[in-house]
């Protein structure tokens, strides 16, 4: 029993020493620094700006207009009371927030499919060269081949 900790420690050793083992920092680094998990940061880092400058346009911009034009309406304060809470307050079902949400998808939703529908315009590959002229020797011997056919 009491050589039980100094086999079990002469094994952790053991394998330190024929395995190769990575620090947590230098294998994360090194799953970090690949250009794909680079890539899909930067791009959910430009996707929630993006949302928002997406949400502010369709709430300050596009639904006031909207609402003037309908008649007046503020979408954001369209609601059904469904009753009040312990404290009073009343619960609303905020219909239309979630309209202004739908429109928020929608104009995201657009955007998106024109910018795949305008890079595929530039991944479409090009369209092949024309056929290029024969090889100087085959103009040579069809020329010879003309000349013979023409003798009598």
């Amino acid at each position: 029993m009491h050589g039980e900790p100094r086999r079990l420690a002469a094994w952790f050793n053991y394998q330190k020493k024929t395995q190769h083992t990575m620090s947590i920092g230098s294998e994360f680094k090194e799953f970090a620094m690949k250009g794909n998990v680079v890539d899909l940061a930067v791009g959910v880092i430009i996707g929630a700006a993006f949302g928002k400058i997406v949400s502010s346009f369709v709430g300050d911009i596009i639904m006031p207009p909207l609402g003037l034009l309908i008649g007046g309406i503020n979408f954001s304060d369209l609601a059904v009371t469904l009753g009040t809470d312990p404290k009073g307050a009343p619960v609303l079902l905020k219909y239309g927030a979630f309209f202004q949400t739908i429109f928020d998808f929608l104009v995201i939703a657009i955007v998106i499919f024109m910018a795949i529908k305008g890079i595929n315009k530039l991944k479409k590959p090009p369209a092949p060269p024309a056929d290029a002229p024969p090889p100087r020797q085959e103009v040579l011997l069809e020329e010879i081949r003309n000349l013979l056919a023409k003798r009598p």
